[in-house]
């Protein structure tokens, strides 16, 4: 079983990493994964609701069941307001507090001038107050949540904030007390509280933007519906069945099924194609999409959950919550972070203390060590990149069903593709007509479409979509696998294969030099008889789609090995390998050869969209299902095309392969950052003879490292082909 809940108050990668502790401690819980970025949870395992909640709970968390329909932007919202509002009080009261205590060191003129007129003890006495003001004022929080969490013995950035401030505090408060003339550190104590509340509403702002996708979808269909008779009624009042009324300009409802009326509808939502697509009687319509032109009236064929709009933003949400294999070493190191950060800072206490100065510097480097080393710029390394990465695909028209999918496809080293309905359209077509000697491509066409009129073969539809309008035909006789026959305008027209005319007593010799050419190049060659007289020739064959040849020519770029798996005739599978410069091709395959093919091939991803592919689109390294297949291929798959331009599937590489890149930048960053700040902030440069790192630059470089990670994340919102 599989639950999702709502995590509340978390503030850090330690606070997900004991939230994901206290779930997996859980009995009957087999996995539990907690997304900082996207305040979620993902249980898995036989355990109730109630039980999951009060584990979190326990973990001093809040908690609450998940649901597709929820909207947390108004809680989030509100409360990046009170986060902006108690940032904006922190910093108004410590911008006195820093003039006080460090214009003097910065101009010696104002020290004195402090001296002399209110006094140092006065000085200090109004810097107590304002710090004070700031810790039990909008710095409350810290304490409130940090504390509870020493006595769990779960410390998290709250935690370490509350130590830091709090003993620059006491340290002071009790200067201030017995020698108030002594330096204290009040204006540490406050600006760290300022600016780490300043830190959290500018990740809070930027966080919010990478939840924008989701947003974006969710605001894609209308709250209400217009019904064929005019009347406005809420969307969760339709039935199925329903007549609705789309007028140009409206997005549409719902899925569903055109009536009356044609225009051009705006999918790019869905596929990210920015051309018009026409819809008329008959066409199916997808929720979300926009009329552009023409009024319509449509059956609701789908409500709710049930609509491709509302499986796409679930989709995407699944996704952006899901655990890359990654991140399971970032979560490892974070749930020790905090603890081993802790421990050095006392370590640097301990060593100041007996080998330094004075009790001022050893609390100083101690505090700073508490400050600069927030495991948040860990934690929002992988989540945010892949919030921001999944939106992107999704924009562009990809879809990850599986989390895991957007690292391994930008691993994978090859791409298979089946032909029919993947490459091709999927359907045979007329490309060419070949007549003998005194006949016309006109006059042939003419004959054939008049024969086909009456056969449901698909090279007869073929036929007839080039030539809608036949002539009448008597006695139409069809020979299963070989060819039709019927009289038209007195004549016996005939339509097949070589043999089928060579058991008529018609000699095709004259045409096979042409078939056999044709059929080398994927083609298939249609003989056609006028009495007693081979005439000519039809050629069929499934056409490319239009973007696959730039599609491949783009994924070899890349850098990708290509390969066709088809159950095709090989020399149809040869021809158009060669016409597409694909040098791996295998045909005449079964699902079960497909699969075979593939597991010789580790690395490869799969593209399809057939039944037959679905065992295929499973055993890939990565499946990726065209999203205008069947079902079962989109549920077999790792990766849904919504489209069918095949170009989407270089889209979807670059985008794995980008966001990965930023995840590793990211994480690269932020290891990087408390490796070389947290000896700087215990003294190591001091040491050394350089300058020490203060409580107030610790907790700004603290926040600009969180920062750092959500704007590099940010950037793969440009990401382009």
């Amino acid at each position: 079983m599989n639950t999702q809940l709502t995590i509340e108050g978390m503030t850090c990668a330690a606070c997900a990493s004991r939230v994901g502790r206290a779930l997996q401690a859980v009995p009957g819980v087999t996995h539990a994964h907690v997304n900082l970025a996207t305040e979620r949870a993902e249980i898995t395992g036989d355990v109730t609701l109630a039980t999951l909640l009060a584990a979190v709970e326990e973990s001093g968390y809040g908690a609450h069941a998940f649901t597709p329909a929820e909207d947390r932007a108004a809680a989030r919202a509100a409360e990046q307001q009170r986060l902006g509002h108690a940032a904006a009080l922190a910093l108004a009261l410590a911008l006195p507090l820093l003039l006080l205590e460090m214009s003097g060191h910065l101009l010696p003129a104002i020290h004195h001038w402090i001296a002399h007129t209110i006094g140092l003890p006065a000085s200090h006495m109004i810097q107590g107050g304002l710090a004070t003001a700031i810790l039990f004022g909008p710095g409350l929080r810290f304490f409130r949540l940090g504390l509870p969490a020493l006595w769990r013995r779960a410390p998290d950035m709250n935690a370490l904030v509350a130590i830091g401030a709090g003993a620059a505090w006491v340290y002071s408060a009790a200067i201030l007390a017995t020698t108030p003339e002594e330096a204290v550190y009040f204006e540490s104590a406050g600006v760290i509280v300022a600016l780490v509340l300043l830190g959290r509403w500018l990740e809070g702002r930027a966080r919010g933007r990478t939840s924008g996708a989701i947003r974006a979808l969710s605001r894609l269909a209308p709250r209400t519906a217009r019904r064929a008779d005019g009347s406005e009624v809420a969307l969760d009042t339709l039935v199925l069945g329903d007549a609705l009324l789309i007028r140009p300009g409206e997005a549409i409802p719902t899925d569903g099924t055109v009536l009356t009326g044609t225009s051009f509808l705006d999918q790019s939502m869905f596929t990210g194609e920015p051309m018009p697509v026409a819809r008329g009687p008959g066409d199916a319509v997808l929720g979300g999409s926009v009329n552009q032109s023409g009024a319509l009236t449509i059956r609701v064929d789908k409500l709710g959950g049930d609509t491709l709009l509302a499986g796409v933003i679930r989709m995407v949400e699944e996704a952006q919550n899901a655990q890359m294999p990654i991140q399971a070493l970032v979560d490892r190191i974070t749930l020790w972070f905090v603890p081993a950060v802790m421990a050095v800072a006392a370590l640097t206490f301990a060593l100041w203390l007996a080998f330094g100065p004075s009790l001022a510097v050893a609390l100083t480097h101690a505090v700073a060590v508490l400050i600069i080393a927030c495991p948040c710029a860990m934690g929002l390394a992988t989540p945010t990149s892949i919030m921001v990465g999944m939106g992107r695909a999704a924009a562009l028209g990809v879809l990850f069903r599986h989390g895991d999918a957007l690292q391994r496809l930008a691993d994978v080293q090859g791409v298979a593709f089946d032909k029919t309905g993947t490459l091709t359209e999927g359907h045979p077509a007329l490309i060419d007509t070949r007549p003998a000697e005194g006949f016309t491509p006109e006059a042939l066409l003419r004959l054939a479409a008049a024969v086909e009129a009456h056969s449901e073969h698909p090279i007869a539809r073929a036929i007839l979509a080039a030539h809608p309008n036949p002539l009448p035909a008597q006695g139409f006789l069809a020979t299963s696998g070989e060819g039709a026959a019927a009289e038209v305008e007195g004549q016996t027209i005939r339509l097949g294969s070589a043999a089928y005319l060579r058991r008529a007593g018609i000699s095709p010799d004259a045409l096979e030099p042409m078939a056999a050419e044709a059929a080398s190049q994927g083609q298939t060659p249609v003989f056609i008889a006028l009495g007693e007289q081979a005439a000519g020739l039809l050629l069929v064959a499934d056409r490319l789609r239009p973007n696959t040849a730039e599609a491949i020519a783009l994924l070899r770029s890349l850098g990708l090995r290509l390969m066709i798996l088809s159950g095709d005739h090989p020399a149809t599978v040869a021809a158009m390998a060669r016409s597409l410069g694909i040098e791996e091709a295998k045909g005449g395959l079964l699902p079960a050869d497909k699969v075979a093919a593939l597991a010789a091939a580790p690395g490869f991803a799969f593209t399809g969209d057939g039944i037959n592919d679905a065992p295929a689109l499973a055993a890939a390294s990565v499946g990726i299902a065209i999203g205008t297949g069947t079902d079962i291929a989109i549920d077999s798959a790792d990766v849904v095309l919504m489209g069918d331009d095949l170009k989407t599937v270089a889209q979807a590489i670059t985008i794995s392969r980008a966001t990965l890149a930023n995840i590793k930048q990211n994480l690269a960053w932020a290891f990087a950052y408390n490796a070389a700040l947290i000896p700087v902030a215990a003294g190591a440069l001091q040491l050394l003879g350089g300058p020490g790192l203060s409580p107030m630059l610790a907790a700004g470089a603290m926040g600009f490292s969180s920062l750092f990670v959500l704007g590099n994340a940010l950037r793969l919102r440009g990401v382009k082909l």
